[in-house]
């Protein structure tokens, strides 16, 4: 499998959603059902139904997380520079809004638009990757396409 690239924060972040699911979640999931359980028939108890559909949806995300970290490759963007690249966080205007914005490119687990945090494979990072401070990006979006210009890039 290949490596997935990602920040420490990134990492650190799923590394304590892990920790959170493992040493909490789950033992009130395995709580929940017996409680549940006690309450007689369980072809009619909605408690034990959705108790055992919240397991189930525990113990996916807890082997997703387990394998997104074994397959980690933690990238430490301040020991980087030059063009954008992963980790690049980067103040872009918007040619037709004059609006600014700043990205960071990061993994895709821990990508998240409202925090900045734009995923590696997006149509944005994709256009930024490679270019340097002043060039102008054309992107293509289901709105149609847009036209940023590159004012800072930054590495830390």
């Amino acid at each position: 499998m290949d490596k997935i690239p990602m920040t420490r924060a990134g990492a650190i972040a799923l590394e304590t959603e892990l920790k959170h699911l493992k040493a909490e979640e789950r033992p009130a999931i395995i709580k929940a059902i017996a409680e549940a359980r006690e309450h007689g028939d369980l072809s009619e108890n909605a408690e034990y139904h959705s108790a055992k559909e919240k397991q189930s949806f525990i113990e996916g995300r807890i082997k997703e997380l387990e394998g997104v970290i074994s397959l980690a490759e933690v990238i430490d963007p301040s020991k980087l520079s030059g063009s954008i690249k992963f980790g690049a966080t980067v103040t872009l205007v918007d040619e037709d809004t004059e609006a600014e914005k700043t990205y960071q490119i990061v993994g895709e687990y821990e990508a998240s638009i409202e925090k900045g945090l734009l995923n590696i494979k997006s149509p944005i990072a994709r256009a930024l990757i490679g270019k340097e401070e002043g060039d102008s990006v054309e992107v293509r979006t289901p709105g149609g396409d847009k036209f940023y210009e590159i004012l800072k890039i930054s590495f830390s």
